[in-house]
Parts: C-alpha cells; sequence; structure tokens
C-alpha cells in the first residue's frame, strides 16, 4: 500500500494513470501529453510499474502501458474502511439531529 501511496502522490503519475485507464497507450503517446522528456516520463512509469499499478507490454519495439487497477485494491480498502466509519458516524448524526428537530417540534 505504502508502494502505491508513493507512486500516485506526484500529480504526472496520476495523470499517466488516468491516460491508460481505459486502454494501452505507448511511452511515446504518453509523453506527448507533457511537457517533459520521454526520459522523466519513462522514470514516472517504472515507478508506476514497480508499484504494481500499471502493466507494460512490448510490442516490437515499442512499449506499451495499461493501467492495473487491482494494483489500488490494498489502499481503496483501507480508504473504504476509513471512510465507511465517519460516513457512519455522520449518518447517525444528522439522524439524531433529525429525531431532535422532530421532538421540538412536536
Amino acid at each position: 500500500m505504502e508502494t502505491a501511496l508513493r507512486a500516485i502522490a506526484a500529480p504526472r503519475r496520476r495523470q499517466i494513470l488516468t491516460l491508460v485507464r481505459d486502454g494501452e497507450l505507448s511511452a511515446g503517446e504518453i509523453a506527448s501529453h507533457f511537457d517533459v522528456t520521454r526520459p522523466a516520463i519513462s522514470q514516472h512509469l517504472t515507478v508506476l510499474k514497480e508499484a504494481g499499478l500499471v502493466n507494460e507490454r512490448r510490442n516490437g519495439t515499442k512499449r506499451l502501458y495499461r493501467a492495473r487497477p487491482e494494483g489500488l485494491t490494498e489502499l481503496r480498502a483501507y480508504l473504504d474502511e476509513l471512510w465507511g466509519v465517519r460516513l457512519e458516524t455522520l449518518k447517525r448524526e444528522a439522524e439524531r439531529e433529525e429525531r431532535r428537530k422532530h421532538a421540538d417540534d412536536a
């Protein structure tokens, strides 16, 4: 989970994940969306790949990348649990306030 968190901490890497979320793109296609060097994009892709957030497939001389949503499973489970508890608390408070309101009106 920590590796995935570090990987998505960088805004550019989150943008790359968005680009490859729905399909494969070559490193060059990904780089064309940014005003940085191809080696910089390659470094970002390496971090994402090592974190398990993208797959790399070779097609001849091209390297194609696609997002791996399952790479965020552990992080998502943690966030769901964290927010689930907070949302449940918020719901209880809202219901309590609603009951108080109705009691005051009676």
